[in-house]
């Protein structure tokens, strides 16, 4: 096993944990509401989120018990915009993570409330992080703005709303990939730097920005390049749903091009850092390399 994939493994079974004890609490009515909420939840993925943020707690020497709640909501958030993502009118998608997804299970209705238990139960968990100081109360709102009006749902309300235009604009393109995709892994680094009283703050959302940008990009790749088998999910639905992609615009060689680019810019960043981040420059690799 790899240093960076057993580090990895570590900070993933510590957010399962965390995980697993909020499912375990989980009490709600109906017992279908429960059911669904634990049925996305528990799906697996990557947890990139949670992982960033400890891995950044960590370079900090932020304790991982004051993210423990930051983590587990920015996944609850994370988790109900895919169930919201692959309902029949937003991306109509039938599997994730190699699973049936939600409302093909429970039906349309109940994974949007599904998805609304989520983001409420998640902004439950930050509201409860205020009483702990001023720094908790600023964490808390730099992750409700990244995932609002003014972040993901603004992402994914212009990836809607320009399905099918016959031109791409790269300032609209990049409006989406900063929103829909970039914004949470923002929160993720960034909130570490919050809870330390600013550290590398503008570093980190630099960092968080461009490689939001690296994983979208490659998800557009890999919609044309990836099987289900390796995603979980299904594949060329961008080009078939006329989608807002970095194919269109650059072409599948040169997005692979500006793919490049966009690493060695995250690597740079994490240069001038302090301490050992070689976990993170090594999980840049990662995120680049699904397309190689």
């Amino acid at each position: 096993m790899t240093a960076y994939k057993e580090k990895y493994d570590n900070y993933l079974a510590d957010f399962e944990t965390v995980l697993d004890g909020f499912c375990g609490r989980l009490d709600c009515k109906p017992e279908k509401l429960a059911d669904s909420l634990k049925y996305s939840l528990k799906s697996g993925g990557k947890r990139l989120r949670p992982v960033l943020m400890f891995a950044v707690g960590e370079l900090l020497g932020v304790e991982r018990t004051s993210l423990t709640n930051y983590a587990l909501a920015l996944e609850l958030i994370h988790t109900y915009s895919l169930i919201h993502d692959d309902l029949p009118e937003m991306d109509n998608d039938d599997y994730r993570r190699g699973r049936l997804t939600n409302h093909k299970v429970f039906g349309v209705g109940n994974a949007v409330l599904a998805g609304d238990g989520l983001l409420n139960t998640a902004y439950s968990l930050l509201f409860g992080e205020c009483f702990n100081g001023n720094d908790r109360v600023s964490a808390a709102k730099f992750i409700c703005d990244c995932a609002g009006i003014n972040g993901m749902i603004a992402g994914q309300a212009a990836d809607l709303e320009h399905e099918n235009d016959t031109t791409v604009d790269e300032n609209l393109l990049n409006f989406i990939y900063e929103n829909k995709t970039a914004k949470l892994l923002i929160a993720a680094v960034v909130v570490p730097s919050i809870l330390c009283g600013g550290k590398y703050y503008s570093e980190l959302k630099t960092f968080g920005s461009v490689l939001g940008n690296l994983f979208q990009l490659t998800d557009d790749i890999l919609d044309i390049e990836g099987s289900f088998e390796q995603l979980g999910k299904s594949t060329g639905k961008d080009s078939a749903e006329g989608k807002y992609t970095g194919v269109r615009l650059y072409g599948l060689d040169g997005s692979k091009v500006r793919a490049d680019v966009l690493a060695v810019k995250c690597t740079g960043i994490l240069e001038k850092f302090e301490g050992d981040t070689s976990f993170l420059k090594d999980l840049v690799s990662f995120v680049r390399q699904r397309i190689c």
